[in-house]
């Protein structure tokens, strides 16, 4: 397996890690826990060794899901984790944010015990909380860097300016941001440049578009009644249409390549840089394995340039979120 470090001082995990949300939450219910544990087992199988979660999926299901997963297993695991938002068990599309000292201090406590470690490896917030200064967040999880709970330190959605006043407070080894060929906002907001002028890891979630980049979605139909994309802007009525003829194009272009469109958009996102380690989620092991597959593939600098040509930004239909979702990115 291939590597790549967390930031300049950081550790070195492998250049693909695995994003479990979909284990448990927001693609559909009734997820088969047993092809999970053994993606998850598959993974660490193929030296994937960076496992992604947060306290707010399931909520709280997921991070208990890898907790048995990786019983016994826990040196073969770079585990990480996220606090931020706080959701209602009675109301599932109810969200907040929290970044209160003594938030944190209870969230963690409470992630270490639902997984079953005495450390986590990192800790991201997961959103900035408005109305707590990203100071007094970082200071709070730089305490439980010295009480040994946690190692190193990320922010997810984080903007350029908070990620460098987080990082005056302690060393942030990583950005968990969207990216991918059709949500390129890191390349124009500043984000992607703060990281590689600070020295921070850029962690891409949904590199593969929350599985439209694959090819294998043909209509909003395709979606199980839960499923969180039947909300999201991109993936709704015309919206979809555009999308799919850009999808179309990125096919093409893997057929002759002879790789999957997935692979394609995904090794487009690893040859942005080394100091880029995208999260693709799975739960299903013939997904993990050809996600893996995609760290093979070399692309030139004229294919990398037919993808983005392919791509326009400006041609994407739709936001990323909902407006009420977006108010909390970038901030």
């Amino acid at each position: 397996m291939q590597t790549r470090q967390l930031g300049t001082n950081g550790p070195h995990v492998s250049a693909l890690g695995l994003g479990c949300m979909g284990m448990t939450d927001f693609y559909t219910t009734g997820t088969d826990t047993k092809e999970a544990v053994a993606t998850l087992h598959r993974a660490l199988e193929l030296g994937v060794n960076l496992l992604d979660t947060a306290d707010m999926y399931g909520p709280f299901t997921n991070e208990e899901l890898i907790g048995k997963a990786i019983r016994g297993k826990r040196d073969q695991v770079f585990l990480a984790s996220k606090f931020g938002f706080v959701r209602d068990l009675n109301d599932p599309t109810a969200r907040g944010v929290n970044g209160s000292p003594e938030y944190i201090r209870s969230a963690i406590d409470a992630t270490l015990r639902r997984l079953n470690v005495e450390s986590l490896d990192l800790y991201y917030q997961h959103r900035i909380d408005p109305q707590i200064s990203v100071e007094e967040s970082v200071g709070a999880m730089a305490e439980l860097v010295k009480a040994g709970k946690v190692r190193f330190l990320g922010l997810s959605e984080a903007s350029a300016s908070t990620l460098e006043r987080a990082h005056k407070v302690h060393p942030i080894s990583a950005l968990q941001t969207e990216y991918s060929l059709w949500s390129r906002d890191p390349e124009e907001n500043g984000s992607l440049e703060a990281c590689r002028r600070l020295g921070i890891a850029f962690v891409p979630y949904s590199p593969l578009g929350r599985g439209f980049l694959t090819g294998t979605l043909k209509s909003p139909d395709d979606f199980a009644a839960d499923d969180y994309r039947r909300s999201s802007p991109r993936f709704q009525g015309e919206n979809f249409t555009k999308n799919l003829l850009l999808v179309k194009k990125v096919q093409q272009l893997a057929a002759d390549k002879g790789v999957t469109a997935g692979q394609l958009a995904l090794a487009w996102v690893l040859a942005q840089g080394n100091d880029i380690v995208p999260i693709p989620g799975t739960k299903q092991r013939k997904y993990l394995e050809e996600n893996v597959a995609s760290l093979e593939i070399k692309l030139s600098q004229s294919e990398l340039q037919a993808l983005k040509d392919l791509f326009p930004v400006e041609a994407i239909a739709g936001k990323r979120y909902t407006d009420a979702s977006l108010k909390l990115v970038n901030q």
